[in-house]
């Protein structure tokens, strides 16, 4: 039921927001937007990504808050199926990429179960500007063929890992949802051998204006993140640190 442009009355488009910054949507993201009769939206889609949307479209928050309020993941399936089948032209504008941990596959099933047409509109997922931020490259020869994309937790609580791989010298992962597990990434990885020196950088608000990055290491982390009060969204990534060239760049944004 994949369905080409132009998007369609009764038709859904999962359209990844991308990390904040407006100028990371695709061209398609925002041929959605501007079609759209309705949007129905993550937490963390930046205000900035909103104002894109079709004037007219009605803007529905169907955020979910990690260990907090968040509206049911059925109720937000009712919701989409509700205006797609009333004939609307549905955009699910979800924050990054719709396919990274963004419970792409049971809306879909919603979707499937009830014959309605979708279509995916990747993009940019926070690990991938949270990286650039810190002018640095997910992977590179000699020190790691792969990274991980990784959550904090998940709907049991604080998620579980292959901590022995992970903690392995020159392994590189992107955590998202983790600064309320820190404290347990950390245990889980010294005790299965990470070096206590490890680089790890927190980026707060990847790509927006108020970007912040905090460079510390995985003995630190826990307690750094407690000291710096980190209330946006954030991806930790584990065994990067900033470039001073990138950082330099940051204070001069944040002087200018």
């Amino acid at each position: 039921m994949i369905q080409t442009q132009p998007l369609q009355p009764g038709q859904v488009a999962f359209v990844g927001a991308g990390p904040g910054d407006p100028e990371l949507l695709t061209l398609k993201a925002l041929r959605a937007l501007a079609q759209a009769d309705v949007v129905i939206h993550d937490r963390l889609v930046s205000d900035a990504v909103l104002a894109l949307s079709n004037p007219e479209a009605e803007l529905l928050d169907a955020g979910k808050t990690g260990f907090g309020p968040a509206m049911k993941q059925d109720d937000i399936n009712a919701l989409i199926v509700t205006h797609a089948r009333a004939g609307a032209r549905v955009v699910r504008l979800k924050s990054g990429d719709p396919g990274v941990f963004g419970r792409l596959d049971e809306e879909i099933d919603a979707l499937d179960a009830r014959g309605i047409d979708w279509r995916i509109v990747p993009g940019i997922t926070s690990a991938t500007a949270a990286v650039a931020g810190l002018g640095q490259s997910m992977t590179r020869r000699g020190r790691n063929s792969g990274v991980r994309l990784m959550t904090g937790h998940d709907v049991q609580g604080y998620a579980d890992h292959d901590w022995r791989a992970l903690a392995r010298p020159g392994e590189v992962a992107a955590i998202y949802m983790g600064k309320r597990a820190a404290r347990f990434l950390q245990g889980r990885l010294m005790m299965h051998g990470a070096d206590p020196a490890t680089p790890v950088t927190l980026v707060e608000n990847a790509s927006r204006a108020d970007e912040r990055r905090i460079a510390t290491t995985l003995a630190a982390l826990p307690a750094v993140l407690a000291a710096e009060a980190v209330d946006g969204p954030a991806v930790i990534l584990l065994g990067l640190a900033p470039r001073a060239a990138a950082t330099l760049r940051l204070n001069r944004q944040e002087v200018s």
